[in-house]
C-alpha cells in the first residue's frame, strides 16, 4: 500500500482528510495524490431558477477552489512526503473512482454535518462498493491518525476478510490490534482464523467477543471505540446488499454516520 489518493476540496472535512492522508503516507513511506475537486452539484428541479444561477455557482466554486489550491499546495511544499496534485471538475464519487485506477487507498470523510457541502456518506458508500479499492472515511473532527491501537470488526464475511487483508500494511505499523467479534448469530468464520492470518503477517492480535441482538452491532462498535482508545476501525463495507442497508439500516451506514474514528472499509 504505497499510492494514497485523497480528496481536496474547501469544506469542513478537508483538514481532517489532509492530516490523516499525511499520516498514512508517512507511515507507509508512500506517495500522496491530492485530487482537488471543483464540485458540480446535482441539478435538482426547483433549486436552480435558470442556467445563469448554475453558472454563478460554478464561478463561485471555481474561485474558492483556486484559492484553496494555492493554500494547500503551499502547505504541501513544506511537508516531508512525496506528492502530486490533480485538478478535476465534477461529482466527488465519480472523479475519485476514475482517478483511483492505480491507487491503493482512497481517503474521504464519513458524513459531514454541513448539509451545504458534498454528501460524503454517499461518496464513501459509492467508492466502497464501486471502486474496488479500500476507503478510509475520516470524521471531520479527526486531527491525526493514531497508530497506537486499531479495532477490526469481525463477522467472518467475505467483506470483513477483504478489509482485513487490505489493511495489513497499516496494521503492521499499529502497536496494538484488537479483533472484535460481535456475535449476533451471523458469524461465518471464527475470529481465531482471522487472528492466525494476521499472525503470519507479524501482527499479534487480541480477540474479544461480545453478544448483541441483530441490528445492534453498529452502536456496540461505537461504544467500544469510545472507551478503547482506538485510532481507527477496520471493517467490511456493505456486507449485505446496499439497498437493504439503506432500507433497514446496517453497520456500515451507522459507522459512516457516527464513527468517532477513521473507518477503513473494503467491499
Amino acid at each position: 500500500m504505497k499510492n494514497i489518493l485523497a480528496l481536496m476540496h474547501d469544506d469542513s472535512g478537508q483538514e481532517a482528510r489532509y492530516q490523516v492522508a499525511l499520516d498514512v503516507t508517512r507511515a507507509l513511506e508512500g506517495h500522496l495524490t491530492c485530487l482537488d475537486l471543483t464540485y458540480i452539484p446535482p441539478m435538482t428541479s426547483g433549486i436552480y431558477e435558470s442556467a445563469y444561477v448554475m453558472v454563478d455557482l460554478l464561478t463561485q466554486e471555481s474561485t474558492r477552489e483556486e484559492a484553496n489550491r494555492a493554500r494547500m499546495k503551499s502547505r504541501l511544499e513544506h511537508e516531508d512526503v512525496s506528492w502530486n496534485w490533480v485538478d478535476v471538475t465534477g461529482d466527488a464519487a465519480q472523479t475519485l473512482r476514475q482517478a483511483a485506477t492505480l491507487a491503493d487507498l482512497i481517503i474521504v470523510n464519513r458524513r459531514l454535518e454541513d448539509p451545504a457541502t458534498i454528501d460524503m456518506r454517499r461518496t464513501a458508500s459509492e467508492l466502497v462498493v464501486q471502486s474496488g479499492k479500500p476507503v478510509l472515511a475520516v470524521p471531520a473532527s479527526c486531527q491525526r491518525l493514531s497508530l497506537d491501537a486499531a479495532m477490526i470488526a469481525w463477522d467472518g464475511s467475505v467483506c470483513a476478510a477483504a478489509a482485513m487483508r487490505a489493511a495489513v500494511p497499516l496494521l503492521q505499523k499499529t502497536r496494538h490490534v484488537v479483533l472484535v467479534e460481535l456475535q449476533d448469530g451471523s458469524i461465518a468464520a471464527p475470529a481465531e482464523e482471522a487472528a492466525s492470518y494476521l499472525s503470519r503477517h507479524g501482527i499479534p492480535t487480541l480477540v474479544e467477543r461480545s453478544t448483541c441482538r441483530h441490528g445492534e452491532a453498529g452502536e456496540r462498535l461505537i461504544e467500544a471505540l469510545g472507551r478503547g482508545g482506538f485510532g481507527y476501525l477496520v471493517m467490511g463495507g456493505f456486507g449485505h446488499a446496499r439497498f437493504i442497508e439503506a432500507l433497514f439500516g446496517g453497520v456500515t451506514r451507522t459507522m459512516l454516520n457516527k464513527s468517532p474514528v477513521p473507518v477503513f472499509l473494503a467491499h
